[in-house]
């Protein structure tokens, strides 16, 4: 039987919405028809399935609207008020369906005007955002399931393949290119997959008796800081990112995964050793290094859903680390910021290969070492502190017992912030950069070029210093470039809350033409899927490689032969015209 996949129709939405509510069926825009009958029914049955947990989306601001959908809604004074104090809170965001941490991506950008529900995030109190203003869903999917287990995904793959209606994921809503939301489409919300152990002979299942690793499973809902709290509380070390509500086995796995530990530890993708996940056509599998070797290849930097929805994932740990800080921070004034940012540039390399990680980001640096001890620490960045000191800054080089210590005493009042529109693009820049006079002064000249635009955002975050283990243990799938990369580089452009579309094409025209310096300055090099341009040009080379793109779409064909799982510029992706991104612009 031919299965037509489309997003769902307004008509028909408006007429499932008494399937959710009674209340709103006199909101209903035609009477149901025999095509929204069969749906409801279909419907129904899946919530059955799912235990209860189909839910109605509903916007996540739309308690400030008087207006919803273009009838009258009452707006609450009280949520409103809380929701504004909250508006750039992650821990606030992230337990609601329809919020996403880069709020463009809850409206219909493709749209002439503002087609969403968006408060101005710069002052969500301003009045100017939702007095008299049409709260819509935009690009929220308006369904959703609330995923607790395997078979509820199970489920869901089954409705989708005899409906056609079209399916997205959404873990914790860190997503640079929407690939979470999806106007139409029926959500998989993946948050409550909370399972955590810890296990210190971890044997992948199918493997051999003295195949063992000192491992912490998560489901892929566990967020970021509550690994690292587990992880100490059994005094380990575990790898992953800079923000608290990342969710640790969701996309930020499936994408690569860096680390300001990565130069010295690897890639999440290099520490994953085994990831059970639901594959389009419906079946829970084990995927490591002794089964399933071709899935587990994909899932290790594939990105997206493309390959399936993952429950869990088991990653390797270190011992319980002392972690040297490097803090520094500057007021600067004339050219100071294009001076500092030289310095670094001339630095880099001679960092990395001292054992740092860190983000710059304008006159702020945060830097970590596992691997020195204070004094050798302080003498590896003594130029940095010569220069911060010379302007009256702060530097701080110390050691922190471990890396949750570190974690809560800079990173959640450095991490990148959310709630605000905003769009990144990336380039991995390789060595030959670093390594002669005239590469270096290309690449300051280009960083001091940008600075009118936008500070550029300096992670060290490759895997510089680190082997991968050989054979299938250590196969992973994002770009090679990686691998001789020293910094990973990424601008970003900022959307305001009425834009129009014409500005919303603007920003991004201007951003991809800021970074195109750093392509063409190293055209040999890649991109960092979980950040690259929305519009990343010839992407499938730049995410992954042209070996391993080959690659992942033979895993694609053989385990989505149907295109179950679709999302913007992955594996397998048909192109900008399919009905699933009609609210990404075309530019």
């Amino acid at each position: 039987m031919l299965v037509v996949r489309r997003a769902l129709p307004p008509v028909l939405l408006f007429s499932l919405l008494g399937f959710f509510n009674p209340d709103r069926t006199s909101a209903v825009a035609e009477p149901l028809n025999n095509d929204a009958s069969s749906l409801s029914s279909a419907f129904a049955h899946l919530n059955a399935m799912v235990g209860g947990r189909l839910n109605l989306a509903v916007p996540f601001e739309q308690a400030c609207f008087s207006v919803l959908d273009g009838q009258h809604a009452n707006a609450s004074a009280a949520a409103c008020a809380d929701l504004q104090a909250n508006y750039t809170d992650p821990l606030y965001r992230v337990t609601h369906f329809s919020a996403y941490m880069f709020p463009q991506w809850e409206t219909c950008q493709s749209s002439l005007g503002t087609d969403g529900c968006l408060l101005d995030s710069t002052n969500p109190s301003n009045p100017l955002a939702f007095e008299g203003m049409d709260c819509r869903l935009g690009n929220v999917p308006p369904y959703y399931i609330t995923v607790r287990s395997a078979a509820d995904v199970q489920a869901a793959l089954a409705f989708s393949n005899t409906t056609g209606v079209r399916l997205s994921v959404k873990n914790k809503g860190h997503d640079f290119s929407g690939r979470s939301s999806g106007r139409g489409t029926l959500a998989l919300w993946t948050t409550e997959l909370r399972n955590i152990s810890y296990n210190a002979e971890f044997r992948p299942e199918g493997c051999s008796a003295n195949t063992t690793y000192d491992a912490i499973t998560t489901g892929a809902g566990v967020l970021a800081q509550d690994v690292y709290a587990f992880a100490d509380s059994v005094n380990r070390t575990i790898i992953g990112g800079y923000h608290q509500t990342v969710g640790f086995s969701g996309g930020y796995l499936l994408g690569g995964g860096h680390s300001i530990l990565s130069p010295v530890y690897g890639l999440a993708v290099d520490r994953v050793v085994e990831i059970k996940v639901v594959t389009p056509d419906g079946v829970f599998r084990t995927a490591n290094e002794c089964q399933n070797q071709d899935l587990f290849f994909a899932l290790r930097g594939g990105g997206g859903p493309a390959f399936g929805v993952v429950i869990e994932a088991t990653h390797r740990t270190e011992p319980q680390l002392a972690i040297q800080a490097a803090v520094f921070s500057f007021n600067p004034t004339g050219t100071d910021l294009a001076d500092w940012y030289s310095l670094t540039i001339d630095n880099a390399l001679a960092w990395v290969n001292d054992g740092w990680g860190g983000h710059i980001m304008g006159p702020t640096l945060i830097y970590v070492n596992p691997l020195l001890n204070t004094t050798a620490a302080r003498a590896s960045m003594q130029s940095a502190i010569d220069f911060v000191s010379a302007r009256n800054g702060t530097t701080i080089v110390e050691e922190l017992p471990t890396w949750l210590a570190f974690f809560e005493k800079y990173v959640i009042t450095a991490e990148a912030t959310v709630g605000y529109e905003r769009s990144a693009s990336s380039r991995l820049l390789p060595s030959r950069l670093f390594t002669n006079a005239s590469t270096l002064a290309q690449l300051r000249s280009l960083v001091a070029d940008v600075l009118p635009f936008a500070n550029p955002y300096i992670i060290a975050g490759t895997p510089w210093l680190y082997e991968p283990a050989p054979g299938a243990a250590g196969a992973t799938s994002v770009t090679p470039a990686w691998r001789d990369a020293v910094w990973h580089l990424l601008l970003s452009t900022s959307f305001e809350y009425n834009d129009t579309l014409a500005e919303r094409e603007g920003r991004y025209r201007a951003l991809s033409a800021h970074i195109q310096g750093f392509r063409d300055l190293a055209p040999e090099s890649g991109s960092y899927f979980n950040e690259g341009d929305v519009y990343e040009p010839d992407h499938e080379v730049a995410y992954w490689g042209a070996e391993n793109y080959e690659k992942l779409l033979a895993v694609k064909r053989k385990y989505d032969p149907d295109h179950l799982l679709d999302c913007w510029r992955c594996v397998g992706w048909k192109g900008e015209d399919d009905d699933l991104y009609q609210c990404h612009i075309k530019l």
